[in-house]
């Protein structure tokens, strides 16, 4: 630090062209500390914390809020990975803007021409929202890329959920599948099983992981933006329908279930994995030690559709239902995908733990000084046959 060129507050200010207010409030909240302070108090900025300013400034203007903006900031990422995620996010920016432009001058030639009408009006209202979403899209997608890659590194289980969950379907009776929220595609990733003379379609209400999935798995699946309670098909279309981890989001489930079950034909099945009330439990007694205030999720997901009133839930629409156990648990060695795991939440966790994620981690990481940390998991699959 004695080589290390600094710079008080106003100067780091200054050099950065923001408002001295700016700077102390993210020091406030504890987004961008300074990097020394001295025993006078006095706060010294060094030109690598322009590199978490410079971050900060830029999802600002894309819109992501202070909540979201902490676990991508205070994370451990070099500059080169910071500016290539800034990249994506301004070039999707970008395309949407550009989007938006030639329907702005669409709009306005069709008035100059006497040939609008108000469905284009409409058309570029939906646009014009559309740019709202593009922070939710990201967020979404890492928030799913955090979750997976936790299982991934630390399951006992070397299979694999997916691998697992993939073998459960039954092939030979499927000539058209739906999934139901198919995220990010990972389920059909590298399959080998021979694919061809079926439809598969590929769904999610979010149209930024359907683009993804698209990008990713190419033509030979059907990828489509659909809302679970508006499934744009007719009835008994589909051999099968899979809804992985899905159900307990769906806002009406009873209408959800409804719908599946429309769509599916006399002698269809429907593949639908949940979690039981154990899963993952060790979490939240961790984050609750840490501050008695966090909840990870605004409801528990397993009392909405979960291994235990699941096969009640589903009887009321198919005649037969059995459920399968993927047995499995965590042993976790390292604290960043850990936290990372946590503030992929859907609760109030960034709010609470963003200004102290620093510390968090150094809590975690003093758990782990006695060893690995066990995590229950507690997740399977219903397999509903020939709804009524």
């Amino acid at each position: 630090m004695r080589n290390m060129e600094r710079y008080t507050t106003g100067k780091f200010a200054k050099l950065a062209n923001v408002t001295e207010r700016t700077i102390r409030y993210y020091d406030k909240i504890g987004l961008l500390k300074p990097t020394l302070v001295s025993e006078k108090g006095y706060r010294y900025y060094t030109k690598e914390d322009l590199f978490k300013l410079q971050k900060i400034l830029s999802l600002r203007h894309l819109g992501f809020s202070i909540e979201e903006i902490f676990p991508l900031v205070v994370s451990e990422e070099n500059l080169k990975d910071s500016l290539d995620l800034q990249m994506s996010l301004v070039e999707k920016r970008i395309v949407h803007l550009q989007s938006l432009l030639d329907s702005l001058k669409r709009t306005s030639n069709s008035i100059e021409e006497n040939t609008f009408d108000w469905n284009t009006m409409i058309s570029l209202t939906h646009l014009t929202n559309e740019d709202s979403h593009l922070v939710e899209q990201y967020m979404n997608a890492k928030n799913l890329n955090d979750r997976i890659s936790l299982h991934d590194l630390y399951s006992i289980n070397k299979e694999g959920w997916f691998p697992w969950l993939f073998d459960q379907i039954d092939f030979s009776k499927v000539t058209r599948l739906l999934e139901i929220g198919c995220g990010n595609g990972k389920l059909w990733e590298g399959q080998k099983k021979n694919l061809r003379n079926r439809e598969i379609f590929l769904s999610d209400i979010s149209s930024g992981m359907v683009e993804e999935v698209r990008k990713k798995l190419g033509n030979d699946f059907n990828c489509i933006q659909v809302d679970c309670e508006h499934i744009p098909f007719k009835d008994a279309y589909f051999d099968a329908v899979l809804a992985n981890h899905v159900l307990f989001y769906v806002k009406d489930l009873e209408n959800g279930l409804a719908e599946i079950a429309r769509v599916l034909r006399k002698e269809g099945i429907l593949y639908c994995s949940t979690y039981g009330s154990h899963h993952m439990k060790e979490v939240t007694q961790i984050v609750q030690d840490f501050d008695s205030r966090i909840a990870l999720s605004q409801t528990h997901l397993y009392a909405v559709f979960g291994l235990e009133n699941g096969r009640e839930i589903l009887e009321q629409k198919f005649h037969v239902v059995e459920k399968r156990i993927y047995k499995d648990a965590l042993e976790i060695r390292e604290s960043k995908p850990l936290v990372d795991y946590i503030m992929s939440c859907h609760g109030n966790q960034n709010e609470i733990i963003g200004p102290r994620l620093k510390e968090f981690r150094e809590y975690i990481d003093s758990l782990l000084e006695k060893g690995p940390i066990h995590i229950t998991k507690e997740a399977g699959i219903f397999i509903a046959k020939n709804p009524k």
